[in-house]
């Protein structure tokens, strides 16, 4: 991950037992936030590289569907039934220092804007709601009709993208407090998950049926216009979620067929890289490391996983939760290198 290569040379693969010196450690412990969560109603922080749990939170009031790590590492949201919960990552309070609470089903989506002046939500309850941190008050609310599945952020942070239980993907200008753009690919077929290039290129959709929509992604003068470019598919059961790297090469699909996908996006040709095996049920989430060379994944066997994306193989393992684990977090990004 970042800290291991701060001059951009090639992240070598992590030893067998990493010894990290005290200094080092430390340094680790500051510049990897590494999170998991699930049905057991607690939130787990790991030492990425040990494989050790460093810190739990309690989460009483359901199971946690999402987590997001604010881009400046201070602040982890935990998204469960009806809200958003957010806890402070350096300190060791074990209560919420904020509650967000106007959803009235299942939060099924959390994202902080880059500067992390505020968030949107999506939930069960039909609705996309962008609040502001500082106040924990909603500024705008869209309404789906149909539960939301995932909610992302443009890069330009102008536009955020939704998809829903009906099989539609929204675009939602916020400068024009209007959705811009639907895309229904495959009609009445759910979409689970939507991604974007970090550049803005691209997007990606997957759904129910294992099938992964992309489109080219043009910027006009103050919107963006789509265009359909592949039909990709990528499992044969459903998918749960789809996570374009940040370098912007590769796809990971996580499927209800305990594998994840690793495709390569060069010319929108998607082939096929790497079938991350190890998992023993559905694998629920993943995220990838700053450099792209990492992915960990989250799954209903109780376990995260670590992969190194150059072997297809799992370097870490973490174990603790005690039902399924159906979301991860992780920002690695190391702002001094």
């Amino acid at each position: 991950m970042a800290q291991y290569h701060k001059q951009h040379a090639p992240a070598p693969a992590p030893p067998a037992t990493p010894q990290l010196a005290p200094q080092q450690a430390q340094q680790e412990a500051l510049s990897v936030v590494l999170a998991t969560a699930g049905y057991d109603h607690t939130v787990r922080f790991w030492e990425a590289w040990s494989g050790i749990c460093s810190r739990t939170i309690q989460h009483p009031d359901s199971q946690v569907n999402r987590l997001c790590i604010s881009p400046d590492k201070r602040y982890l949201a935990a998204a469960g039934n009806n809200s958003v919960k957010l806890y402070d990552i350096n300190s060791m309070n074990p209560n919420p220092i904020q509650t967000f609470s106007s959803h009235t089903a299942n939060v099924t989506a959390v994202v902080f804007q880059t500067e992390g002046k505020w968030v949107a939500t999506g939930s069960e309850d039909g609705t996309v709601k962008i609040w502001d941190t500082r106040s924990s008050t909603v500024q705008r609310a869209y309404d789906h009709t149909s539960p939301v599945n995932d909610v992302i952020i443009h890069p330009n942070q102008g536009e955020i993208v939704s998809c829903d239980q009906a099989g539609s993907v929204k675009v939602w200008d916020l400068g024009e407090n209007t959705c811009s753009h639907e895309l229904v690919p495959e009609e009445d077929t759910p979409i689970r998950s939507v991604t974007i290039a970090s550049d803005g290129s691209s997007l990606v959709a997957g759904n129910n049926k294992g099938n992964c929509f992309v489109w080219k992604i043009r910027a006009e003068a103050d919107t963006s216009e789509f265009t359909p470019i592949t039909k990709l598919p990528a499992h044969g059961k459903y998918i749960t979620r789809c996570v374009l790297s940040p370098d912007t090469k590769y796809l990971a699909t996580c499927s209800a067929d305990t594998t994840v996908k690793i495709w390569s996006t060069h010319n929108y040709e998607f082939r096929l890289e790497k079938i991350l095996a190890g998992h023993q049920r559905w694998v629920w989430d993943a995220a990838f490391s700053a450099d792209s060379a990492y992915l960990v994944t989250a799954s209903s066997d109780h376990s995260a996983r670590l992969w190194e994306l150059s072997s297809g193989e799992t370097v870490r393992q973490y174990n603790g939760h005690h039902k399924a684990a159906v979301c991860v977090a992780l920002n690695d990004i190391n702002f001094a290198s």
